[in-house]
């Protein structure tokens, strides 16, 4: 099997993790800096990487960060179109990337997730926060990443001048409820090809209520409850992605789906749990393209 690896950050843990399993497994294996791709399109389409012509790969292993959300996407759609397997569709990559159309899709599809509000740069922020008790209630711009651009309020009298500051810049943002019973903790699952193949806690360290391991952060392997993997599943599929990290409060009235990452970094949950998951990875790839074979067979 021919496949890349669609990277920004040869040196960083998840490509590394990717390009050892592809490697094990005999793969012939390239790490792509897809900011670099040129796409062509003529009589059939192509991508470039340098003079290099990618149209002989089997799949790619999509890992795009949050600040090329959209030309990443432009780059794994042009594959699709050249009929190459990817682990994570453009289409997928940017929906979930888009935190209020995300928890649009999950709350359809029957999940629980935290109370959200969003309102447009004209909406009176207090308008907006009627909808929320008095106590604690977090800020998030849509687009944010490590825990970046979550804002705690204490309660909505500094949440109010908060959000008229985030209104007068037009950045768009969520307004979601506190859950004081995960006592600044959250579950992070890893769903590849429709099962849960790890799972960890992550526990804020004192004085902060954001439970990113990138913001110090501990963790420690869990094994899920029943209903837990249910909702990490379903979102998983309700996104359409064949890979996925999926956050979750664990409240009082059921696990509430945080967010669904369509490329989660490995590096936290491999060496939490120590299990496999590029290994896992390369299974689900292997399986997708022997199905594509015999299905294709067929007809």
């Amino acid at each position: 099997m021919k496949l890349a690896i669609l990277s920004r950050g040869p040196e960083l843990y998840s490509t590394q993790s990717l390009l050892r399993a592809a490697l094990d497994d005999g793969h012939e294996v390239m790490i792509v800096d897809h900011s670099m791709c040129k796409l062509v399109i003529e009589d059939k389409p192509s991508v470039y990487f340098g003079y290099n012509n990618l149209n002989d790969l089997d799949a790619i292993i999509p890992r795009v960060g949050s600040s090329i959300t959209y030309h990443g996407a432009s780059v794994i759609k042009q594959f699709e179109t050249m009929g190459v397997f990817t682990t994570v569709k453009s289409e997928c990559l940017l929906q979930a990337r888009n935190k209020l159309k995300s928890m649009q899709m999950l709350m359809a599809g029957g999940l629980k997730v935290p109370r959200t509000v969003f309102g447009h740069h004209s909406t009176p922020a207090s308008e907006l926060l009627d909808h929320f008790d008095e106590g604690k209630l977090i800020i998030k711009l849509l687009h944010g990443t490590h825990g970046l651009g979550v804002i705690l309020a204490e309660n909505k009298k500094n949440a109010e001048p908060m959000i008229e500051t985030l209104q007068r810049l037009k950045e768009r943002f969520i307004l979601q409820e506190f859950i004081a019973e995960s006592k600044g903790s959250d579950l992070r699952a890893i769903v590849v090809g429709g099962e849960v193949v790890a799972s960890m806690k992550r526990v804020a360290q004192p004085g902060e209520f954001r439970s990113n391991l990138h913001r110090g952060a501990s963790s420690i392997p869990v094994k899920l409850s029943a209903e837990e993997e249910k909702a990490a599943i379903k979102a998983t599929q309700i996104l359409g992605l064949g890979v996925s990290g999926v956050d979750m409060l664990q409240s009082d009235r059921g696990p509430l789906i945080l967010e669904v990452n369509p490329s989660p970094g490995l590096e936290g949950i491999e060496t939490t749990t120590h299990i496999d998951i590029s290994g896992k990875i390369m299974h689900y790839i292997h399986s997708e393209l022997d199905f594509r074979k015999i299905t294709s067979n067929l007809f």
